[in-house]
């Protein structure tokens, strides 16, 4: 068993609620980034065979693969090697320590592949914008790099403090990078932060901090597996459909729990 993560420091934890991220920081093993970017190739490989399965395959990607990233939800449901990965406390802990959460639950997964010279980009997003069926807000994600990410293969970026301005609109996957600009609040200042992260490196944000990810413009891969929690506390806002593809329905009200949600961390 991987060693658990030392507890964040003071100074860590006060960069994430200044900026809205924290990172890079070490995570897996170079053995351990090998057998994860397998696991990830090979439901790639067989993307088609597993969708009915996955909660959601960006239908941008299946319409134009050669223009927009390869992103999918559900994972950890199809592979046993990233069904391990929800449940490593080196990814756990620290987001239940950001969060200020002693029980966390797992939201779900996701996976961004772009393979050399690609030009689909990632747009500038909230993640919360996309999870407005669940309150409160008590959510995190993690972004686990599985190959070396710089600008060139598009490496995250991040608009520090953008965590504080509220929720911005929704917008689709396959929009211009630079969409959200024209929604910002009046005011802000908006200065990426570009976060060249190693293989097996993780950052970790705030699910309103806005972030996004340029084209691949290197003769190299650029994956990451993606992770989103909860605090074990939060409820659905709307129960009119179920949260994601193939979950039970859960009411307006009641907690977001269940096999598909487990505990990741407390009892």
């Amino acid at each position: 068993m991987p060693a658990a993560a030392p507890a964040l420091t003071p100074d860590q934890l006060a960069t994430f609620a200044a900026q809205g991220y924290l990172g890079p920081l070490e995570v897996l093993a170079p053995a351990e980034v090998e057998r994860v970017r397998g696991a990830v190739a090979e439901v790639i490989a067989e993307l088609d065979r597993h969708r009915p399965n996955l909660y959601e395959v960006e239908q941008g990607y299946a319409d134009r693969p050669d223009r927009v990233v390869c992103h999918f939800l559900g994972g950890w449901r199809v592979h046993p090697v990233l069904r391990e990965l929800v449940f490593d406390q080196r990814l756990v802990r620290p987001c239940a320590q950001l969060l200020g959460q002693d029980r966390l639950r797992f939201w779900h997964d996701q996976v961004f592949a772009k393979p050399p010279h690609h030009p689909g980009v990632v747009p500038w997003h909230q993640d919360y914008s996309y999870w407005t069926r669940t309150a409160p807000v008590c959510h995190i994600t993690v972004n686990l790099m599985l190959d070396d990410a710089s600008e060139e293969n598009g490496c995250l970026q991040f608009v520090p403090g953008s965590h504080r301005w509220g929720l911005l609109p929704k917008l689709p996957f396959d929009a211009p990078l630079e969409a959200i600009r024209s929604h910002l609040p009046a005011g802000a200042v908006w200065r990426p932060v570009a976060v060249p992260v190693r293989a097996g490196m993780a950052t970790i944000h705030h699910s309103h901090t806005l972030h996004g990810s340029d084209c691949n413009r290197s003769d190299r891969w650029r994956r990451a597996a993606v992770l989103n929690y909860m605090g074990a506390g939060v409820r659905v806002a709307d129960g009119s459909a179920p949260l994601l593809r193939g979950v039970p329905l859960l009411p307006t009200g009641a907690l977001v729990e269940g096999e598909h949600f487990p505990l990741v961390l407390g009892v």
